[in-house]
């Protein structure tokens, strides 16, 4: 019987500390988000792959040399880049044009090996993350129209 005892006042020792625990838990200061309630306050960190894009400046023209160096670099061919070759008239020589430049979102890893790649900085990401849409098609983007 003093065993049976024992046993209960151990027992009911360890619940309370338990409590003890939870209470102080309750109390603490939280850090969690509350999303979607903070949507307007929420910030993402800067180191945050969210989409890729290509920066215009004002008038319309990105960095993009056409080089072709982010679509060799892509492991699972999300980018898909098509170019023209044209001739410079002052100078006569033939160079490469970009004249659609796609990004699948979908099936982007987004391990930032393109980015890496870019000689020119043309493409970067972007902190954007919400990007539920009801079909996949959606989700191929085409970076070089404004």
């Amino acid at each position: 019987m003093s065993s049976y005892i024992k046993g209960l006042f151990h027992g009911l020792g360890t619940l309370l500390t338990g409590m003890k625990v939870t209470g102080q838990e309750f109390f603490t200061k939280k850090v969690t988000e509350q999303y979607p309630e903070n949507r307007a306050t929420l910030e993402m960190f800067d180191r945050f792959c969210g989409e890729l894009t290509m920066p215009h400046d004002a008038g319309g023209k990105n960095k993009c040399i056409a080089c072709g160096l982010c679509q060799s670099a892509c492991p699972n061919e999300t980018i898909r880049i098509t170019t023209e070759m044209v001739t410079d008239p002052e100078t006569g020589k033939s160079k490469r044009r970009l004249v659609l430049y796609q990004y699948d979102l979908g099936s982007c890893m987004f391990c930032h090996l393109c980015v890496n790649a870019c000689p020119t900085g043309a493409i970067r990401f972007s902190t954007d993350f919400e990007h539920a849409v009801y079909t996949r098609g959606k989700l191929v983007k085409t970076l070089n129209k404004q």
